[in-house]
């Protein structure tokens, strides 16, 4: 049985949330377009910019971090994820808890493009 658009982005959820960062990353097509909203830019397309863009960067400043969905909203190869960031800063020890949109493209069982939406406010107030 081939896996959905859905099962595609719960899985790259799933894989982050166990810590395989190299799982996640596998899930993603080589030319991935990666759109973020708030200070980590991903510069290029594939899995390695967002690895260095994203990943690095994202782990070195918080301490502990989730990205929890809590919703799924699907059309043909788009998926909408609503959903919690949760993290403890690593410089402020502050926590963080903002809502995110993520919106993803899949194509041919590959996450082909991501645009992230989220609380910036929320996450600013736990970096100062």
């Amino acid at each position: 049985m081939t896996a959905t658009p859905t099962d595609i982005v719960r899985d790259f959820y799933r894989k982050l949330a166990a810590g395989d960062a190299a799982g996640a990353l596998c899930l993603m097509a080589p030319d991935i377009e990666w759109i973020t909203m708030w200070h980590y830019k991903v510069q290029g397309r594939g899995p390695g910019p967002v690895a260095e863009g994203l990943f690095k960067p994202l782990m070195a400043e918080w301490t502990s971090f989730s990205l929890v969905p809590t919703e799924f909203i699907a059309d043909g190869p788009t998926v909408v994820s609503l959903g919690d960031f949760k993290g403890v800063h690593a410089s402020t020890g502050k926590m963080s808890e903002a809502r995110y949109a993520h919106v993803w493209t899949v194509g041919d069982g590959k996450i082909m493009r991501f645009r992230q939406y989220i609380d910036t406010l929320a996450i600013a107030q736990a970096r100062a």
